[in-house]
């Protein structure tokens, strides 16, 4: 392939190469990771932090719920679903979706509390996961049960109204037969129960909440307490000889178990809440206010498998019920880690270190964001109007390509021609013999105008030669010359300015027919509206903002139309001007050459 041709050929492929980059770029997500599903336009990456700058944990406590809380400050409340139902968590890999269920989700007040399940924390390090948002149409995929691992036996958020007695957040089913007296809106996650010192909550026995002589068990719970009291319980359970009691005297949390007693030895503040956490390893009881121990004893706890009491003691129990509020009680089959019971502690308060937000990242491409909005809500005169403009722009990005490689290689063709030329200065009519032509430029010679210009002249002085006599030009032959030179002129200025009149067509006529796409699209938004008889922003607004697009899509033809054409039109004037002051330097040098010189045939 000529060299040539291989640069006009390489020219477009270039600019395929820019235009499907910058389309595919348009059409990834800001992010360097995949995107999860691309239903969901939104999301933000969450980092749970276990080193100093968090919440340091040395030990391992593998799986386990981690508390989401969601605020006006980390989250658009506005661009997600009322009930948070398009709300989705993966882990870090951005492919496998986490359990997860919410405990409050009020866009109003601008909060939520939200646990996900994590099959493993990291451990003195830092791990991220995703939560994606904004799907309107994604059904609830909440699954409870599966967020708490299968030996929390019960579990209660106080997530009820007023007067409903709290479900069991576990696969166990272990409701609670009684309510709270009443709903405390300000506890430490969400709401709470509110005990006023009356009757206590009661939980009925069950196969999986039984307790065995020996064996491990783990409750904790949130604590609030109104004014000291004098041994108050906040959990019990008696069975014949055997009980087991967490509770507060004074303001200073204590359990009793089998005979033995454990108190800590500082009060809790009245009015804020605290974290309360028994553990029996099967051999030792422990107890932990606000994540820490504060006593252990050696015992094993009874056989106990009779109803539970929260908030008081169980009938014919000798302890005062509390008066306070209560949250998130939890009840375990298994010793758990002290890490898991500092982490809880530390993490589930308001002013959790464990978890930090990053920015929110919005899916990009055409079917997102504002864009997205726009596209959905164009209607199908306005796709015909942008159909017939894509391929106006099409056409004229063609023939700006075609015209620009033209000119360019008309242009550098007419300097290698004129350089020849001027090499054979003495003898004007040389480049019309072919031996006289180095075979290197008659390749190129052949896309110069000035060249066929040149021919069209010097090949009618040649018509002319006579052998043996003498070519004298009169001044007539030197005008049909001329006008021979010219209408190849005018020709090659055809040549010149063919196609240009679509560039002319897409300037005027692309804002034209995008605006009456705009027009016709705004008068059917205003016709839906007057027929719905819904009249507010949210109605008008995209149907608006669509119509508007047609417009700009005129404008995005007209803009580069008009760029190209002016460049275009300045190098062809800039052609034409070499080729007028050719024709006048080529009829100038015959006129002066050509008086007194013979030609031959022979000679030729």
């Amino acid at each position: 392939m000529p060299t040539k041709t291989r640069a006009r050929w390489a020219i477009p492929q270039i600019l395929l190469l820019a235009l499907s980059l910058a389309l595919a770029a348009s059409a990834l997500p800001g992010s360097a990771q995949a995107w999860w599903q691309k239903d969901w336009p939104y999301r933000k990456q969450i980092t749970i932090d276990t080193s100093a700058k968090g919440v340091e944990l040395q030990q391992p406590i593998g799986r386990a719920p981690l508390l989401i809380r969601l605020h006006w400050g980390n989250f658009k409340f506005d661009d997600s679903q009322e009930n948070g139902a398009d709300l989705r968590f993966v882990a870090t890999d951005d492919k496998t979706p986490l359990a997860y269920h919410i405990e409050s989700f009020d866009p109003l007040l601008g909060v939520a509390a939200v646990w996900v399940d994590i099959p493993q924390f990291p451990v003195g390090a830092t791990k991220s996961i995703w939560m994606y948002y904004g799907n309107k149409k994604a059904p609830a995929a909440t699954d409870t049960a599966a967020t708490f691992d299968p030996d929390y036996t019960a579990i209660y958020h106080f997530d009820a109204g007023a007067g409903v007695p709290p479900k069991d957040k576990t696969a166990y089913a272990n409701q609670a037969r009684t309510a709270p007296a009443a709903v405390d809106a300000g506890a430490v996650i969400a709401q709470g129960g509110r005990f006023t010192g009356a009757a206590p909550m009661m939980i009925d026995a069950s196969p999986s909440l039984a307790i065995h002589a020996g064996s491990p068990f783990t409750f904790s719970a949130w604590v609030r307490m109104d004014a000291p009291q004098p041994q108050a319980a906040i959990y019990a359970r008696r069975d014949g000889v055997g009980a087991l009691v967490v509770g507060i005297d004074q303001g200073a949390p204590f359990v009793d178990v089998a005979g033995q007693h454990i108190s800590a030895s500082a009060a809790l503040a009245k009015g804020q809440w605290a974290h309360l956490a028994l553990v029996s390893e099967g051999r030792a009881v422990t107890l932990y206010v606000n994540g820490k121990p504060a006593g252990t004893v050696a015992a094993s706890l009874p056989d106990l498998n009779s109803p539970i009491a929260i908030g008081g003691d169980v009938p014919g129990g000798s302890l005062a019920a509390f008066t306070g509020g209560i949250d998130e009680v939890r009840f375990s089959r298994i010793a758990r880690p002290a890490s898991l019971i500092q982490m809880d502690a530390a993490s589930q308060g308001a002013e959790s270190r464990l978890t930090s937000f990053g920015a929110d990242e919005k899916q990009s491409g055409l079917g997102f964001g504002y864009f997205g909005v726009i596209i959905k809500s164009v209607t199908i005169d306005a796709w015909v109007v942008i159909a017939i403009l894509g391929v106006m722009a099409v056409t004229s990005w063609y023939v700006m390509w075609n015209k620009a490689v033209y000119v360019a290689g008309v242009d550098r063709a007419n300097d290698r021609f004129m350089a020849r030329f001027r090499e054979h200065a003495e003898d004007p009519l040389a480049l019309t013999e072919a031996d006289r032509i180095d075979p290197r430029d008659a390749k190129h010679l052949k896309d110069s105008s000035l060249y066929r210009i040149y021919l069209a002249g010097a090949h009618d002085i040649r018509r002319r030669v006579r052998t043996g006599e003498r070519l004298t030009l009169r001044a007539e032959s030197i005008e049909v010359i001329r006008a021979l030179m010219d209408a190849t002129l005018v020709r090659e200025n055809q040549r010149l300015s063919k196609g240009l009149v679509l560039l002319t067509i897409s300037i005027s006529g692309g804002p034209f027919l995008g605006l009456l796409g705009t027009v016709v699209g705004v008068m059917i938004t205003f016709a839906a509206i007057a027929a719905a008889g819904d009249v507010n922003v949210n109605a008008i607004a995209p149907g608006i903002s669509a119509a508007l697009l047609a417009t700009v899509t005129g404008l995005g033809v007209a803009i580069p139309a008009l760029f190209g054409y002016n460049y275009i039109l300045t190098r062809n004037k800039d052609v034409q001007a070499n080729m007028q002051v050719f024709v006048d330097e080529f009829v100038t040098r015959i006129s002066e050459t050509y008086c007194n010189q013979i030609f031959s045939r022979a000679a030729e």
